[in-house]
């Protein structure tokens, strides 16, 4: 026999049980890592603010940790409950966000653990960005697995949330690009940037993709709810990073591909990646100034605060952060002044967010689970 049960929708305020944060903690807690590690990657670039970025850069650690104990802790106590979370459409996508969180930290690690603490936190490091290629590449393959399987989707409910699940393998790419030069190993350098690449490739053509099919939902279905407003962000996510992963392994290559025999190849794909990185910057332009005209049309009627808007952040810190590397590069004053602006949007934005974000979970408005408020249904049989 066959019984489905459904669970009311109430906030947290009204349910009263000190384990309800637990019980309707979801992934998508982990977007607010996501946010908080690459503004403090960005402040990290300016001298003046260096300070400021490694506190956020520790904050974020106590967050990562902190929403890794009750997620963990959820499927101890809640294990029915949180293994539903695969069959819910949006969800489920969010799991991308954790491998993504963890990414900024390795990165952090790297740019104020070394300073700090030395060369000693390098094994460290290392260990933990060949967790975070493991967790991205289980992401990027078992989320569509389920789509494919599990879920239920049509073309006028997508939204640029699909993304998530995939773009997190470039995110880890990007950072291996970072993590390479400092190996001192140069086999170790090599299986890094070689990994870094497939990791690229097992990412970016999958989510540009989905961005073509996302035009065409847009052009057919007209935007999403005003609840998914944010989500017209998320496409700047994988173009910026593609960009930002190429310009970092490319000027990674000459050297490590010189010390492994291959010097032509090194030129080569320093060239490529310099040039492939303007393109994707300036297809990432694009959607920015589209995301601007998009969000704006949103505003007229309001969009109500979810733990979505941290889809505003991520997307725009790493679109920064290209541009950025494009001014060290490329040394014209236009990318300078552009990821500065960039900077202090994406600054303004996290602290309206990490506000509204700090209100919401206080007054357990945030701590609902659709899983558990009657949008996910559970069959026994």
């Amino acid at each position: 026999m066959t019984r489905i049960a459904f669970y009311p929708a109430k906030p947290l305020s009204q349910l009263g049980q000190p384990l309800d944060v637990i019980r309707h903690f979801t992934p998508n807690w982990f977007a607010a890592t996501m946010g908080t590690g690459i503004l403090s990657l960005l402040l990290g670039q300016f001298a003046a603010l260096r300070a400021v970025g490694e506190a956020l850069w520790l904050l974020n650690i106590a967050l990562f940790v902190l929403f890794s104990l009750l997620y963990g802790a959820r499927w101890l106590l809640f294990f029915d409950e949180a293994r539903r979370v695969f069959g819910h459409s949006t969800v489920s996508m969010f799991f991308g966000t954790i491998p993504m969180g963890l990414a900024t930290l390795i990165n952090g690690a790297m740019l104020y653990g070394l300073p700090r603490w030395g060369d000693g936190l390098l094994p460290l490091i290392e260990g933990l960005w060949w967790l975070d290629v493991a967790m991205a590449l289980v992401c990027g393959v078992a989320i569509p697995f389920m789509m494919f399987t599990r879920q239920e989707h049509s073309i006028d409910q997508m939204t640029a949330v699909w993304l998530l699940p995939v773009v997190a393998a470039e995110v880890a790419a990007a950072s291996g690009g970072q993590l390479a030069p400092h190996l001192a190993d140069t086999a170790a350098q090599f299986h890094v940037l070689i990994t870094s690449y497939v990791l690229w490739a097992f990412s970016v053509p999958v989510a540009f993709s989905i961005l073509a099919i996302l035009i065409l939902r847009m052009a057919l279905h007209k935007l999403p709810h005003e609840n998914m407003a944010a989500s017209s962000w998320l496409a700047l996510g994988p173009i910026g990073t593609g960009a930002l992963g190429l310009l970092l392994l490319g000027s990674d290559a000459p050297a490590i591909f010189a010390a492994n025999g291959l010097e032509s190849v090194g030129a080569m794909a320093e060239g490529i990646g310099l040039v492939a990185g303007i393109i994707l910057w300036g297809f990432g332009l694009w959607w920015m100034l589209l995301a601007v005209l998009i969000t704006l049309r949103y505003l007229r009627s309001g969009i109500p605060f979810n733990l979505g808007w941290w889809g505003f952040t991520f997307p725009l810190g790493v679109y920064a952060t290209a541009t950025l590397k494009l001014a060290a590069v490329l040394h014209l004053g236009f990318f300078t002044v552009m990821g500065e602006a960039l900077v202090a949007c994406l600054a303004l934005l996290w602290l309206l967010i990490m506000g509204r974000t700090l209100r919401g979970a206080w007054r357990g408005e945030l701590f609902v689970s659709p899983c558990i408020a009657g949008l996910c249904k559970r069959t026994e049989g």
